[in-house]
């Protein structure tokens, strides 16, 4: 079982003058907005001038010192704070994406003023009196400011020093790991199939228990369920146990699932898991307690490989060696009542699965924005608009405004764009054919599926 390493305990500055004698210059900033968008330029400012190049002996050193051995030695000192002077006098704006890795753990007042400070000068910002992590990578998300040289190592040391099992998560592979960032708990690294071992973590369901509709007398009609057809064969897996649980391996309709939902970004996807290489085995999904951009990063539990939730390609490891690519079945977001309504031999996850909660975090935690950095995010429509995804056949992914495509469905409208066809499905939208095969549709915020799939054309426009 991972162990979090108290934070806390790790950091003491030292009572010294040296801790805040940061220097306070404004860091040079580019003539021009080098590419950005306007809207980031308006929400953001223009970005600070960013050398390439490698980092000197001098400034490589400091960072270990800085970052590497004070996670090593448990301890924050003088060689600490020198050291950060030192990489704030460079004035290299990629530094701060380390210093904003040690920033999400460092719990500590003043060690994380300090670390604020540092960031704020290399990026040429006003200094914020709260939320330092959040504002800091924001803008390096949004200006999309390069890591430095060797940062994968850095950040691995800091990562890895905090909680145990990340350590085969954080390796060489196709992922942006400047994006990467904690969200606040730790791996789940429990053995297959083991759903009643409790854990310090985001704990998955292995084979759930499920019933009848008819036995399922505590779900209420109104209560948001995610429904899934695969084979003729139905199953709602609710939003309430969803939300505790967020991933599911199970199978349905003679298919092997997985199915993680991210409460961050409003989307439960289903991947079929055993449609896979040969000599590849079928991969147990777990959570892997990181972020990327505000979704969930997922891994599987047999080699470690870590998959981009959104796309369902795996990025790092044996299974990206082996190119697998997990393919997707159409998740329905509606009402248990319309759901059973229209599905009456369906099966639901029993009650206990909840483990005894009843959160709500879409219309209470999340209500109002996402909670972790994001970066910019395309102004097409509000950051957390409902939106049904899919990818074309050319390839091209699109997004449909739920609220406008569900009015025009129920007003008898075609919706079609190349071969995807939408149409109503116990209370939801699904993408289909022309045939009526499912194309592995699901719905999301506008801000999650227009970060994954940049590209993205909206319906509508």
């Amino acid at each position: 079982m991972a162990k979090a390493v108290s934070v806390p305990s790790r950091y003491f500055l030292l009572a010294s003058l040296l801790a805040l004698s940061l220097i306070w210059t404004a860091a040079p900033r580019a003539e021009d907005a080098a590419g950005l968008p306007d809207y980031v330029i308006a929400e953001f400012g223009k970005p600070p001038a960013v050398p390439d190049g490698p980092l000197s002996d001098a400034l490589t050193a400091a960072i270990d010192t800085a970052f590497v051995a004070s996670m090593r030695e448990n301890n924050w000192g003088r060689d600490q704070t020198l050291a950060l002077t030192e990489i704030v006098e460079a004035k290299d704006p990629r530094i701060a994406w380390i210093i904003a890795d040690l920033m999400r753990f460092a719990s500590g007042g003043e060690l994380q003023a300090v670390l604020a400070h540092a960031a704020y000068e290399l990026l040429g910002l006003e200094r914020q009196s709260f939320n330092h992590w959040g504002i800091v990578t924001n803008h390096l998300i949004a200006w999309d400011i390069p890591a430095p040289p060797d940062y994968l190592r850095v950040k691995s040391a800091i990562f890895t020093n905090i909680v145990e099992g990340w350590d085969r998560i954080f390796v060489e592979g196709d992922i942006d790991w400047r994006h990467v960032s904690w969200g606040g708990v730790l791996i789940d690294d429990r053995a297959y199939d083991t759903t009643d071992e409790l854990c310090n973590c985001i704990p998955a369901a292995d084979n759930p228990k499920v019933t009848s509709a008819e036995e399922a007398t505590w779900l209420d009609d109104d209560d948001i369920v995610f429904g899934i057809t695969i084979n003729g064969e139905s199953r709602a897996y609710p939003r309430r146990i969803m939300e505790v649980r967020e991933m599911v391996n199970d199978t349905l309709g003679g298919r092997d699932l997985g199915i993680p939902y991210c409460t961050l970004c409003g989307a439960a996807q289903a991947y079929y898991t055993d449609d896979v290489p040969d000599g590849v085995e079928r991969p147990i999904l777990r959570t892997s307690g990181l972020l990327i951009r505000s979704n969930k990063v997922m891994y599987d539990l047999t080699t470690y490989s870590v998959f981009d939730t959104f796309l369902g390609h795996a990025v790092t490891g044996p299974l990206a060696e082996k190119g697998v690519q997990l393919k997707q079945a159409a998740v329905v977001t509606t009402d248990w009542g319309t759901w059973k309504k229209a599905h009456p031999e369906t099966t639901v996850l029993i009650e206990s699965l909840a483990l005894g909660r009843d959160f709500d975090f879409r219309n209470n935690r999340d209500a109002n924005g996402p909670i972790f950095p994001i970066g910019d995010v395309d102004p097409r429509l509000p950051v957390h608009e409902d939106i049904i995804g899919i990818v074309t056949a050319s390839g091209q992914p699109i997004a449909f405004q739920r609220s406008t495509a569900m009015a025009a469905l129920q007003r008898g409208e075609e919706i079609a764009v190349e071969n995807v066809r939408l149409e109503l499905d116990a209370g939801g939208i699904k993408a289909v054919d022309k045939d009526g095969a499912d194309l592995g549709s699901h719905q999301a915020f506008w801000f999650a599926w227009s970060q994954f799939h940049p590209t993205t054309a909206l319906w509508g426009e």
